[in-house]
């Protein structure tokens, strides 16, 4: 299994490239909809290692989580046709190049059906820079998590372990988010 950095996720998210359906091009991020993070942040006390899923790449290369250990994570359930996740996605774009420089990735899992080619039309018509593709198509991280639904964010510090769990979308571009982010990170 090819080795994943956080520098070949971030640059095949900035490789990407396509066009979007009509049908999402529509639909504009606002990121004043979303709720303040503190709102629905789910603390997990006493840390819980996530069940193990298997995600992939835009290139088709399978990888795990524990590839990761030692990077904090934030790791996102989303999908393009979910309206929150479409309001959220520009704030987590931000998030992760705020929290690149203290080596953890955002890690936004699709569940998109339509793969790379969805995910990458949206985004390009989103203006999305800075994350990755990868895609969870038949759910089976929100499945492996008991997720209740998408958006679902869990974060995830250095040893693999969840620390908190956000169901639903967040402002997640604020610098209050990224400290909070990096403080459960470690």
């Amino acid at each position: 299994m090819r080795a994943l950095t956080r520098r070949s996720l971030v640059t095949a998210g900035l490789a990407a490239g396509g066009t979007l359906a009509a049908a999402l091009a529509s639909r504009k991020p606002h990121a004043e909809a979303l709720e303040p993070l503190a709102e629905g942040l789910k603390l997990v006390d006493p840390p819980v290692q996530p069940a193990p899923i298997v995600f992939v790449a835009v290139d088709g290369t399978p990888h795990r989580l524990d590839e990761f250990l030692g990077h904090g994570m934030v790791v996102n359930l989303w999908a393009t046709w979910c309206v929150p996740c479409v309001s959220e996605m520009p704030a987590l774009s931000a998030l992760s190049h705020a929290l690149a420089p203290a080596d953890i990735a955002v890690l936004p899992l699709s569940s998109d059906r339509g793969g790379a080619k969805a995910v990458r039309a949206f985004f390009d018509a989103h203006d999305i820079s800075g994350l990755p593709i990868l895609l969870d198509p038949r759910g089976a991280a929100a499945d492996a998590w008991g997720a209740r639904g998408i958006p679902t964010t869990l974060i995830i510090d250095r040893k693999g372990m969840e620390r908190a769990r956000l169901e639903g979308a967040a402002d997640w571009s604020t610098p209050d988010a990224a400290a909070l982010v990096r403080r459960l990170v470690g």
